[in-house]
């Protein structure tokens, strides 16, 4: 009966499913069922200088349903079947025959048969066919912060680059035929303002003596440039979306790169009170505070003496901020943008709470229309709100998400029902 509940609820448009408030997602207990995720993610314990690295995975739908999750600092991928059964992992094959040494994170799908790759040092877009196989290197001499596929054969690309005397930002299409590109958007810091404004709390670095260093930061984003976060993009109805989480724009431009009409959320900017950071704080004080003071020790070069010291430089210099915090800190209007399958767009709040695992969400129409707020909750998974590990596909919710209470590597692939809280 539960079943059928939620199958005749998922079938609903998921507009309808938002406008009751809150929303559950619950997970397909047979997606995947008999993998062994122990053996499927044993890389999720992978880490580099003691920083655990193995949740550093993403995920990728293809048109048939089936999922591919990029696997960070490894150089290869893992595709999954439609109904969530790990089939095989692969690599990247060159034209000699002979498997690509280095590969990064697939980030999208180009014509409806082509895998494109981020970029590399070099600023190389590695392209290739569903069966590994390379076709070719798209050269961009920038880098870049996210890069989706457009249905007429172009990848929109959001990038940004050092220059002598600026910072640029800006969004570009690429031409995956000719590598010719487009700036449609771009917005310029001054160098001087990042170079000459005082340290804000909460962002902390330490040179250990022999070499390297390690950084903390007790807050989720900074606030103290006036491009405060990068735009997010996405493609709906032909049509290229541009959202701009610092100004709260969302702007329309056709495949080709023109603009065509901007409107305003009619959302306002939100602010982080001087007693909501000093609570903040106090609460990074606390939890940093009982952590083992050997715990950079796993550096090879760290001594146990300066573990120690490192550890107390962190909290003395976490006290000394929690006295001088003494102004609001502006937030971007929304932190993350997520394209649901029915072409909606959901632009999700920062958490109020860290750990709180429920994120309230405003629902938009790809035209700028405000349809509703809603939350998004889950009982079973610690949810990670960012399209990188959640992907609506015909109704559903497919994610990378941490199992509560897993016995073993707690990451799984899955895949939420989106349900009605008061069904």
């Amino acid at each position: 009966m539960l079943f059928n509940l939620i199958t005749s609820t998922n079938a609903q448009k998921l507009i309808d499913i938002y406008q009751s408030g809150t929303v559950k997602l619950i997970p397909d207990i047979t997606y995947g069922e008999n993998n062994d995720w122990d053996k499927v993610f044993e890389t999720y314990y992978d880490t580099i200088y003691n920083t655990p690295m193995g949740n550093r995975k993403s995920l990728k739908l293809m048109p048939d349903g089936s999922v591919v999750v990029n696997h960070a600092y490894r150089n290869y991928y893992s595709k999954f079947s439609p109904d969530g059964t790990f089939q095989k992992e692969f690599g990247i094959i060159g034209k000699s025959g002979k498997r690509f040494k280095k590969t990064k994170a697939i980030e999208g799908i180009i014509n409806g048969n082509t895998f494109f790759s981020g970029l590399d040092n070099m600023g190389n877009m590695v392209c290739f066919g569903f069966d590994g196989h390379y076709k070719k290197t798209l050269k961009l001499d920038y880098m870049t912060k996210q890069s989706i596929p457009l249905p007429n054969g172009k990848i929109a690309v959001v990038g940004w680059v050092i220059w002598k005397d600026k910072f640029r930002d800006f969004v570009a299409i690429v031409d995956y035929e000719t590598n010719k590109e487009k700036v449609i958007w771009e917005h310029f810091t001054e160098r001087d303002e990042r170079k000459n404004r005082t340290r804000k709390p909460f962002n902390y670095s330490y040179t250990f003596e022999k070499q390297g260093g390690v950084s903390c930061n007790t807050m989720p984003f900074s606030s103290d440039l006036k491009i405060k976060a990068r735009p997010l993009l996405a493609c709906i109805n032909q049509k290229l979306i541009l959202t701009n989480p610092t100004n709260g724009e969302i702007s329309i431009y056709d495949l080709d790169g023109n603009f065509q009409s901007k409107t305003k959320m009619n959302l306002s900017s939100n602010f982080i009170t001087v007693e909501e950071q000093k609570e903040i704080q106090r609460n990074s004080i606390d939890k940093f505070g009982k952590l083992n003071s050997a715990r950079f020790s796993g550096f090879a070069w760290v001594s146990e003496a300066e573990s120690k010291k490192a550890h107390d430089f962190f909290l003395n210099a976490m006290k000394e901020d929690l006295n001088n915090i003494t102004a609001p800190i502006s937030k971007p209007y929304f932190s993350t943008l997520i394209q649901d399958s029915d072409d909606n767009l959901l632009f999700f709040e920062f958490p109020k709470e860290q750990g709180e695992n429920k994120f309230n969400v405003w629902i938009y129409k790809n035209d700028g229309e405000f349809i509703c707020q809603s939350s998004f909750v889950c009982d079973d998974y610690i949810l990670q709100i960012n399209p990188s590990k959640l992907v609506f596909h015909n109704g559903y919710i497919y994610g990378l998400q941490l199992l509560k209470d897993a016995k073993g590597v707690p990451l799984r692939l899955t895949r939420f029902k989106v349900v009605n809280t008061k069904l």
